[in-house]
């Protein structure tokens, strides 16, 4: 007891720094990550920037510092994703590093064993060498679509990429199960830039101390094997964070309560929940065809419409004329909804995602089938992989067209295709409860993680 009670104390004696990217995408796993050290009794220290900061006060056991990001009005915008990320990993470089500087050199706070950084933070592997300071890296994405970036260089030499509309179909040998069309490409005004960034994120994760994963052995395990031969350092996956805090949230739009009102005066399994997450965006005929497919599938929806989704307009101008009274209470249309208590609700039978990896995990731990409509990057790999490989949900793969919603929606909440692909969830989400269990792969994994953490204190003394 008295040993234990030491070792307590020695990890509570010393702290972490992490540095999340500042999408909501990869907010959410970096400070779901910080609450599982905390809990496990590290000091945590966010560094964060300006641009989305998160909310101090929903953390009371951090210690938060802001740095400067550089971004003006036009830049500070998630329009062209690449623009911002290449842009922030320059501009942030010298607030980041006299912001770690300072911490290292503060006599009153517990002293700093390593930094844990998002992958895409590729700039803080050069300041985390000059400071003598192990760099972490946390992915927020599947392992299988980062092995579909860690390729981009091949993928570019042998022709794949520019991706061109008469290969959309044809498959990727080396990346199976993937099609052309299902690579990890997100548009930006100068692709060279998509490229750049990506490659350096590759290149710094490979140079770092190592590698966390929000995800678990049983889900990726092939991946992970394919992972351990290209990248040799120590790989840690210890999810899927959200079982560990179910109840954390670090959202930065409000949370519409009245979806779980509605969802309540539903019947059980009957509602297909629809969202797209933080960033996705659709031109108006595409919102329409959404619409009219919700609507004449005659199953209760809850759709999540975020101010922004339906290009050049507002919120909901956009629906034809008595669209609402037509479809009466069978759906509901809110803003944002809270996501991890929608799809942990008993009247939720599918989810319609844009399959980023939060999205995609959480309704593999629900147990909720997916339809999927991935949007760029990462998504289009989840997607497949959900539909494919691990037979969990049914892919849109011919664009937006009402008769095809109206079809998929039917076939996966009311068919008998629908109650295999709901049989698959069940015994996914099975795994994931039982990888987080004494002596579960994630289980394992987060042990191993710590020891290593811990390690890294000897470094401090020398």
């Amino acid at each position: 007891m008295e040993n234990s009670r030491e070792t307590h104390q020695q990890k509570k004696a010393f702290r972490l720094v992490l540095f999340p990217l500042p999408l909501q995408g990869h907010l959410n796993p970096m400070l779901l990550l910080a609450n599982i050290l905390h809990a496990k009794g590290f000091s945590i220290t966010i560094i964060h920037t300006h641009f989305n900061s998160p909310n101090p006060a929903n953390y009371p056991h951090f210690t938060f510092h802001s740095i400067p990001d550089g971004l003006s009005k036009t830049e500070a915008s998630t329009a062209d994703l690449i623009a911002l990320l290449s842009l922030l990993n320059i501009s942030c470089v010298a607030p980041f590093r006299d912001c770690l500087s300072q911490l290292l050199s503060n006599p009153s706070e517990e002293p700093i064993a390593c930094l844990i950084t998002d992958a895409v933070w590729h700039f803080t592997q050069a300041v985390a060498n000059s400071l003598k300071l192990p760099r972490m890296v946390l992915r927020t994405s599947s392992v299988s679509s980062f092995l579909a970036f860690a390729a981009l260089p091949y993928l570019q030499k042998s022709g794949y990429l520019p991706i061109k509309d008469s290969q959309l179909e044809s498959s990727v040998p080396e990346l199976l199960p993937l099609k052309v069309k299902d690579l990890p490409v997100i548009n930006t005004r100068n692709p060279e830039d998509f490229y750049q960034l990506f490659v350096s994120a590759i290149k710094e994760t490979k140079a770092s101390s190592g590698l966390i994963w929000n995800s678990f052995e049983e889900l990726e395990e092939s991946a992970l094997v394919r992972l351990h031969l290209d990248f040799p350092i120590p790989l840690f996956p210890v999810g899927p964070f959200q079982k560990y805090f179910p109840t954390s949230s670090s959202s930065l739009l409000a949370h519409d309560q009245s979806s779980i009102t509605w969802l309540d005066t539903q019947t059980p399994k009957s509602v297909i929940y629809v969202s797209f997450g933080s960033i996705a965006a659709m031109d108006e005929n595409e919102f329409l065809e959404m619409a009219w497919g919700l609507a004449n599938s005659n199953q209760p929806f809850l759709w999540v419409v975020r101010p922004g989704l339906v290009r050049s307009y507002e919120w909901l101008e956009s629906l034809p004329n008595g669209f609402l009274e037509m479809i009466g209470g069978r759906g509901h249309i809110v803003k944002w909804a809270p996501q991890q208590e929608v799809l942990a609700h008993p009247a939720t039978g599918g989810f319609w995602t844009h399959n980023g990896w939060n999205s995609t995990l959480e309704s593999i731990c629900e147990g909720v089938p997916m339809i999927c409509l991935p949007y760029f990057g990462d998504q289009r790999v989840n997607a497949r992989y959900v539909s494919q490989v691990w037979g969990v949900g049914l892919q849109l793969e011919n664009g937006l067209e009402r008769g095809e919603i109206e079809r998929t929606i039917r076939r996966l909440m009311v068919e008998e295709e629908g109650q295999e692909i709901r049989r698959r969830s069940i015994e996914l989400k099975e795994k994931a409860d039982l990888c987080l269990k004494q002596g579960g792969s994630s289980h394992q994994s987060l042990e191993s993680l710590i020891g290593y953490l811990s390690s890294f204190k000897e470094l401090l003394h020398n």
